[in-house]
Formats: structure tokens, C-alpha cells, sequence
């Protein structure tokens, strides 16, 4: 018997479909996991993100292994060899404002202590576990990624608008968003209860 997805999942390809199965939606307690999904989802800004996930290793490769003290270290030559690295989104906008982001994450890391003690506080510390039966209900932001994405720009972070932020709080998991009739619902709702 084939376990029922969210419908987002198929039909793409095998590596979108364990993303959805293995990560989307995992509660993250990890500083330099939240600064992956954060590169990650910026670089998304316009694209599908079957696009950012093919290139998910070139990111790897490119910005350090996701170590936010390195990229933040990254200067105009790094920009420039970005700019010619076919493995990523050569975008300029995108990858100056991911090097200005480490920047900024390594300010909220010095301030909180973690980023993960920063993010966590606009959903209270545990999952918000949605109940959507359809993926026509998903929204695209909530007033907890309004609130977040106000905040980020105000500590000076690009490409984090409020549309982008929710992505990024579905994609670690401090939104539940698999629709109920996923099977993976259940499993990352027991995942966030784990943490209370």
C-alpha cells in the first residue's frame, strides 16, 4: 500500500519526494541547519523550489559547508567567483545578500545565544501543527512569518519576506503544514511534541 502524500510531493522527482518524506516539516534545533534553509529559501525568490533543491550540494560546495562564519567572511572576489559557479543561482543580489545574512545570523547568534533560541520564540517555543485538509488551504504567510520577517529586515536581512519566511518555517518544521491526510502529519506532530 502507497502512503498518501501532500500532493506538492509528486510527481516531481525521487529527490523532492524524500526532501517531503525525510525533512519538510522536522522540527530543526540546528544553527547551522536554520542557515541552510535560510540560504536556501532566499536563493528560491522567483524560482520553484524542485530549481534550489537540484542545486542544494552546489550551495553546499559553494557557501562554505553552510558554516555562517566563513560565508560571512566571503568578500568581492568570493562574489565574483560565485557569480561564475554554474553549481548554484548566479544571482548577485541573492548571493550578497546570503554573505549580508551570515553577517546578521552571527549578530542574532551573539545576541540569543543560538539562532534557534531567536526563531523559535515567534511560534512560542513548539510547532504550530496546522490542520489543512487540501493543499488549495496552505497559506503563503501567517502572522507568525509577518512578525518574523519584520524583525529579520530590521536586523538588516535581505530576501526574507514574510513569503519566504513561512517557507523556510515549514521547511524546519516550526509549522506543521503536511495536510492531515499526509502520513507525515502525524509523524512530525509527535516529532514537536517531543520537544515540549
Amino acid at each position: 500500500m502507497s502512503e498518501s502524500r501532500c500532493p506538492w510531493s509528486l510527481g516531481v522527482d525521487d529527490a523532492y519526494q524524500r526532501y517531503h518524506d525525510e525533512e519538510w516539516g522536522v522540527p530543526v534545533r540546528d544553527d547551522a541547519r536554520h542557515f541552510e534553509f535560510l540560504i536556501l529559501e532566499s536563493a528560491q525568490a522567483g524560482l520553484s523550489w524542485s530549481t534550489v533543491l537540484r542545486k542544494r550540494d552546489g550551495y553546499r560546495r559553494a557557501f562554505a559547508a553552510f558554516d555562517a562564519e566563513r560565508v560571512a567572511r566571503f568578500n568581492r572576489r568570493s562574489v565574483e567567483r560565485l557569480l561564475g559557479d554554474a553549481g548554484i543561482i548566479r544571482n548577485r543580489l541573492k548571493i550578497t545578500a546570503a554573505i549580508n545574512n551570515a553577517k546578521r545570523f552571527l549578530d542574532i547568534q551573539q545576541e540569543f545565544g543560538s539562532f534557534d533560541s531567536y526563531v523559535w520564540q515567534f511560534v512560542g517555543g513548539s510547532p504550530i501543527v496546522n490542520r489543512f485538509e487540501s493543499q488549495s488551504a496552505v497559506p503563503a504567510t501567517s502572522p507568525e512569518s509577518d512578525a518574523l520577517s519584520k524583525d529579520l529586515k530590521q536586523r538588516g536581512f535581505g530576501f526574507v519576506g514574510s513569503t519566504i519566511i513561512y517557507a523556510h518555517m515549514q521547511a524546519t518544521g516550526l509549522v506543521n503544514d503536511h495536510i492531515v491526510g499526509c502520513y507525515r502529519h502525524a509523524e512530525c506532530a509527535r516529532l514537536g511534541e517531543a520537544m515540549s
